[in-house]
């Protein structure tokens, strides 16, 4: 028997809201192309939901006394600028505009009208190790680390 159901994996991240599930649920599938597989209850009380954003469950439910959780979230997408742009789209804010990194990742990141914040990542280069070297002190990819070392991703709302 596997000990992780069919379609999920072995981390499963909960994001909590006061009330703004469905919000939150309609964001998600909006900006990710999600799928929503269903809830339990009805805004601004839904006890229970899932999303499936690419291949990975994201479960999510309101609790009106919570205290302010955000999530960080990490997604691998096959375009980090056109999904940044849905988000903003969607009243997010960018936090690092798309950026390459020496390790061959195109990074951006925002804070989603609810308070989590994501790291959009994009596989834009397979450098070999020697290259990697290479990009790690190539000036251009020092600058690229400073900016998103230097932005200030601090959740507010």
């Amino acid at each position: 028997m596997n000990v992780v159901p069919e379609g999920y994996h072995t981390v499963t991240p909960w994001l909590i809201t006061r009330g703004q599930t469905a919000e939150l649920i309609d964001f998600i599938t909006d900006v990710f192309d999600a799928t929503e597989l269903g809830r339990v209850g009805e805004a601004p009380n839904i006890g229970h939901a899932e999303v499936r954003v690419g291949d990975s469950v994201v479960m999510l439910f309101d609790v009106p006394d919570w205290p302010t959780t955000p999530a960080f979230l990490r997604l691998y997408v096959e375009d980090d600028a056109a999904t940044l742009r849905k988000a903003t789209a969607r009243n997010a804010t960018t936090i690092t505009e798309p950026t390459e990194m020496f390790w061959g990742d195109r990074v951006s990141r925002f804070a989603d009208p609810f308070g989590n914040l994501w790291w959009l990542h994009q596989r834009v280069a397979e450098p070999t190790e020697a290259e990697l070297n290479d990009r790690m002190r190539d000036p251009k990819f020092i600058e690229a680390m400073k900016y998103v070392q230097s932005a200030d991703f601090t959740p507010r709302r």
